[in-house]
């Protein structure tokens, strides 16, 4: 499938999860492409749900090898409003938030606008837990994800 300019259009659904909180995190992402659909996931040992959340978001758009049209599904409003709204503050101030404290997960948050600034996205929330079959799947990969020890 392709957009108007000729650039691929994704749809990428993220999850992250966490056994413990902070604990073992897992993130997993669905990308679905016309017919094609890619599968990933990872985790962390010691983090955050915050941070697999975010971890989730940054890996859908570093396996896009080239700019492209996506929507990213995400039932974090913390990743959702952090990357439409939130940001913009930050960055203005030297990454400090509204209290002027260093902004958490800033390294994350970092990556995120990196990655962000290659495509162009469409930002949807979805409602967790929902019976959203993109959204159910990337829950189950990012639960796959988590490290046993």
């Amino acid at each position: 499938m392709r957009g108007m300019s000729n650039k691929p259009v994704i749809e990428a659904f993220t999850d992250g999860a966490c056994s413990g909180n902070p604990g073992p995190g897992g993130w997993g992402v669905l990308l679905k492409s016309g017919k094609h659909r890619k599968e990933l996931c990872g985790g962390e040992k010691q983090t955050t749900n915050q941070r697999m959340e975010l971890q989730a978001a940054i890996e859908a758009l570093r396996a896009l090898k080239k700019p492209s049209h996506i929507t990213i599904y995400s039932d974090s409003k913390y990743v959702i409003k952090g990357i439409t709204e939130w940001i913009h503050g930050w960055k203005k101030n030297g990454w400090k938030n509204a209290s002027k404290k260093p902004v958490a997960n800033d390294d994350l948050w970092r990556a995120l606008d990196e990655q962000a600034a290659r495509h162009q996205i469409n930002w949807q929330w979805v409602k967790g837990h929902a019976g959203h079959e993109g959204n159910e799947r990337a829950d189950e990969l990012a639960r796959q994800g988590i490290p046993i020890d």
